[in-house]
């Protein structure tokens, strides 16, 4: 499965290994500024950017084992929630199943130099869900 990562977050290794492959250059800088809101937007600018958000999935398309490029079948998304209804409308509309990364969180503990422990949240990927 060809999986474009329509998300302002880099694909982890694992999701990469998975199938996912991240925008570039100019892509990525216009996917950013799609997924970027500044003021509350209309309906219309949801639906608007949606369909924007699906078009740049299709031309954004991963690099091929040959001279073509290949056509992601699968997007995985996530962010603004009033946008993801609308968006995963638009991209199954092309063709592209939406895909929502799934991880599981675990707490690691590291003893530090004084004797304290420092505790982080690591974010594991286990797959992906589809709605």
């Amino acid at each position: 499965m060809v999986i474009v990562n329509l998300t302002q977050h880099p694909a982890s290794p694992e999701q990469l290994a998975a199938g996912v492959y991240d925008l570039a250059g100019e892509e990525l800088a216009l996917l950013k500024g799609l997924l970027t809101f500044d003021e509350i937007p209309s309906k219309e600018e949801i639906e608007a950017m949606a369909a924007d958000l699906a078009e740049l999935a299709m031309l954004g398309a991963a690099p091929g084992d040959d001279d073509g490029n290949v056509i992601p079948t699968a997007a995985m998304i996530g962010g603004a929630p009033f946008l993801m209804g609308a968006l995963e409308r638009a991209l199954t509309a092309c063709a592209v199943r939406p895909l929502y990364a799934f991880s599981r969180r675990e707490s690691v503990e590291e003893v530090q130099p004084d004797g304290s422990v420092r505790k982080t949240a690591v974010f594991l990927h286990q797959g992906f869900v589809e709605v």
